[in-house]
């Protein structure tokens, strides 16, 4: 394992975050302390509890992870694209490093910026609700696994992207719009019974009810489904990883 190359691409990418600390991080803060406000306080007067927590409570795991998985997937996908875009991935592909020590540089930067956004938006939300984390140790964990598998998503995304629009696509239209719909501000024991059982069919319901329930001990689906979701997902994009470094494709185009 060439730990030298994981630290260069690390600590480079790690650099890029910090010289744009404005765009980074502040702006998803703020954004997020934004839905506190609309959601916490407008929405929460008239909406007084939820599986008895009050709303704005409530809301705080599925805006983390909204904030995690949005940042993960950004991050990740233009760490690579940008090489790709300026011809520097040759550079990498022939440099004497494996597959899997580009990914873990690359990677692993994209998480621990989204891990340092969620860990400030989870502080921020002591400011504005009262929170009791229920499992802090399933906490973290929930967080570091969402943190790795879309950042692994991302990479992938950013190695298919052939274009700055292309590398928006996918987090505007595919993931929002899942996350929105993943339970992130309701519990899908609100729905109608054809719609939990539709909503059962989208991935993010179980990484917003395994970490919803590491907070309260109260969750959607089973505990054990959500863990065996995300685990599936990060082996699901690793093989992907490995079969577009074992192919070229896209890659050496």
């Amino acid at each position: 394992m060439n730990l030298i190359a994981i630290r260069a691409i690390f600590a480079f990418e790690m650099a890029r975050f910090f010289r744009t600390i404005a765009q980074s991080l502040i702006s998803p803060v703020l954004s997020t302390s934004l839905y506190f406000v609309v959601f916490g306080a407008a929405i929460g007067s008239r909406i007084q509890e939820v599986e008895g927590v009050s709303y704005g409570a409530f809301i705080v795991p599925g805006l983390i992870m909204l904030s995690v998985i949005t940042q993960s997937i950004s991050n990740a996908s233009f760490g690579i694209y940008f090489p790709k875009f300026i011809g520097t991935t040759y550079e990498l592909l022939s440099a004497p490093v494996n597959f899997l020590e580009i990914v873990a540089g690359y990677v692993g930067a994209a998480a621990t910026k989204a891990l340092i956004i969620g860990i400030i938006i989870l502080v921020t939300a002591f400011f504005f609700v009262d929170i009791t984390i229920a499992h802090p140790i399933a906490m973290v964990l929930f967080l570091l696994l969402t943190c790795l598998s879309f950042s692994l998503l991302g990479f992938i995304i950013g190695i298919w992207a052939s274009s700055f629009e292309q590398l928006q696509l996918v987090p505007l239209l595919v993931i929002t719009p899942l996350v929105f719909l993943g339970g992130a501000f309701y519990s899908i024991s609100m729905l109608p019974p054809v719609w939990q059982t539709i909503s059962l069919f989208n991935p993010v319901v179980y990484l917003v009810s395994g970490f919803r329930w590491s907070f309260f001990g109260a969750a959607d689906v089973p505990i054990f489904l959500s863990l065996v979701a995300i685990a599936g997902f990060t082996l699901a994009c690793l093989v992907v990883i490995w079969w577009i470094f074992k192919t070229g494709w896209r890659l050496r185009q």
